[in-house]
């Protein structure tokens, strides 16, 4: 059992409610980039194109396996460094939360500085992008506990 403070009050919240929670958060990220693929590619017809690295100006098309992988990855990786933070520092989830912020905001510079990018992929991108963080920073913050 953990402590968890919210708004002054405090209750004890079991280990495994938390995970539960944090996997909705994923789950819900991956439905939520793949819905915007499936809405965007097939039924828009948008012509999903990325650049190969940074700096690189050749395109290639993003599959759906690649945005299901990366909405899963990058989520996996936060919780991973979210328990470590909440391991090791009584600030874990301010810590924790304002680097999900900078990476989140970091994470758009692919899609939007991206050379020769078409507009409806950077729109598309940018916008599974805000998505997943819409989805994960929140929950995983709310999910976290405090020392």
């Amino acid at each position: 059992m953990t402590e968890l403070r919210s708004s002054g009050t405090s209750t004890t919240v079991p280990a495994s409610r938390r995970r539960r929670a944090r996997l909705f958060a994923v789950a819900g990220a991956v439905l939520a980039a793949l819905l915007i693929w499936i809405i965007a590619v097939p039924v828009a017809g948008v012509d999903l194109q990325a650049t190969t690295g940074p700096g690189s100006t050749e395109l290639e098309p993003v599959p759906v396996v690649a945005v299901i992988a990366m909405s899963l990855l990058a989520p996996l990786a936060g919780w991973g460094l979210l328990a470590l933070l909440e391991r090791f520092s009584a600030r874990g989830r301010t810590i924790w939360t304002v680097i999900a912020c900078v990476v989140l905001l970091v994470s758009y510079g692919g899609p939007l500085l991206g050379a020769g990018i078409p507009g409806s992929s950077r729109l598309t991108l940018a916008l599974m992008h805000t998505a997943v963080g819409l989805i994960v920073i929140p929950a995983f913050a709310r999910s976290s506990h405090r020392r």
